[in-house]
C-alpha cells in the first residue's frame, strides 16, 4: 500500500480487480470455447474444399479427355471426306465409308454431348441430353463448373473463419494480459471491453462464413 492511499482505497482496488479477473475469466473460457467449435467447422469446411478442388482437376482432366478423343474422330471424318471429295474410294466401296463416317458423326456428337454434361452439370441440360454415365448411373455428373462454384464458396467460407479465428486468439491474448495485471482496474476494465470487441468480431466472422458455406 503506498504511503498516502488509504485502507478502504486498497480495498475497493482489490475488490474491482477480482471482479476484473473473474470477468477477464469467463470471457477467456467464453471466446476459447467458441474459437474451438470455429475450428471443428473450419476444418470439415477445408476438407470439403479440398475435396471440390480434386474434383475440379478430375474432371477438368476428363473433359480434356474427351476433347481428345473428339478432335481424333473430327480428323478421322475430315480424312475420309478428302477422300471421297477427290475420288480415291471406288464406287463399290462408297457406300461403306458412308456407314462409317456417319458412326464417327455420331461419336463426335456423342463426345460433344458428354463434354456438355461433365462441364455444366446433369442438373443443367434436358434428361434427353443425357450422355454420359457414373457408375452405370446417367444424370448423376455434377459438371467442372459446379465443382469449382463449390470450392470458390467453401475458399471464401473458410478464409472468414480463418479471420475470426485470429480475432478469437486476439481477444483470449487480451483476457490473459487483464488477468496478469491485477493491481490496475482501470486499465483491466479496457483490457475487457477490447476483449468484447474482438471477440464480437470474431463471432460475426465465424458466422458470416458459417453463412457463406454451401
Amino acid at each position: 500500500m503506498l504511503p498516502n492511499q488509504k485502507k478502504g482505497d486498497t480495498i475497493q482496488v482489490s475488490v474491482a480487480s477480482e471482479k476484473a479477473e473473474a470477468i477477464g475469466g469467463v470471457l477467456i473460457a467464453v471466446f476459447a470455447a467458441l474459437m474451438a467449435i470455429s475450428q471443428l467447422v473450419n476444418g470439415e469446411l477445408e476438407e470439403e474444399m479440398m475435396i471440390a478442388h480434386n474434383k475440379v482437376v478430375n474432371y477438368s482432366s476428363w473433359y480434356q479427355s474427351k476433347s481428345i478423343k473428339q478432335s481424333l474422330k473430327e480428323g478421322e471424318l475430315n480424312y475420309l471426306q478428302t477422300l471421297l471429295s477427290t475420288g480415291m474410294i471406288p464406287e463399290d466401296k462408297k457406300s461403306i465409308v458412308s456407314n462409317k463416317m456417319e458412326g464417327i458423326k455420331q461419336k463426335i456428337r456423342k463426345y460433344g454431348l458428354e463434354k456438355t454434361e461433365i462441364l455444366i452439370g446433369s442438373s443443367n441440360i434436358p434428361k434427353a441430353q443425357w450422355a454420359q454415365d457414373l457408375d452405370g448411373e446417367m444424370g448423376k455428373i455434377v459438371g467442372v463448373n459446379e465443382w469449382q462454384k463449390l470450392a470458390d464458396e467453401y475458399d471464401n467460407a473458410t478464409k472468414k473463419f480463418d479471420m475470426g479465428l485470429l480475432f478469437f486468439q486476439i481477444s483470449i491474448v487480451l483476457g490473459a494480459v487483464c488477468i496478469i495485471i491485477y493491481d490496475n482496474p482501470k486499465l483491466q476494465r479496457s483490457f475487457i471491453w477490447f476483449m468484447i470487441l474482438f471477440g464480437t468480431v470474431g463471432i460475426v466472422l465465424s458466422t458470416s462464413g458459417y453463412i457463406l458455406a454451401p
